[in-house]
């Protein structure tokens, strides 16, 4: 099921306790943009055909990455790309986002998503899965 724009907007902006939707959008940019890079194939267009169309495309055109980060340097990265942010706002941002594209996503294809990235990544999306 595809989340339109405003709603997905509404679930970060609640989640990151956002003052504006435009914060909820900075954050959702970056973070989607960073997760791009780690992903690839089926996987990410499915997760693209979930989110609204603008988001898909960011997601779908990600900045580049050398080689995946683990969880803590997501987060740093993140920080770098917000302006003013921390890493204690950043792992914020990520989080509220992250939370969102897992609800989005779904369990099912949520699996085959951790499944690409590093290992600690299913706490970054809210979901601990059982080690």
């Amino acid at each position: 099921m595809t989340l339109r724009r405003k709603a997905f907007l509404g679930h970060v902006t609640e989640r990151g306790q956002y003052d504006t939707p435009e914060e909820a959008e900075r954050a959702a940019r970056v973070v989607l943009a960073l997760l791009g890079a780690h992903l690839v194939g089926d996987v990410r267009a499915q997760l693209a055909a979930r989110l609204p169309e603008a988001f898909a495309l960011i997601l779908l055109n990600p900045l580049q990455s050398a080689e995946p980060l683990p969880p803590e340097r997501f987060v740093r990265a993140t920080a770098a790309w917000i302006e003013g942010a921390t890493e204690q706002t950043a792992a914020w941002d990520v989080s509220a986002v992250l939370s969102t594209v897992a609800d989005a996503a779904g369990e099912d294809l949520l699996g085959q998503i951790l499944l690409q990235l590093p290992a600690g990544y299913d706490l970054l999306f809210g979901r601990p899965q059982p080690t």
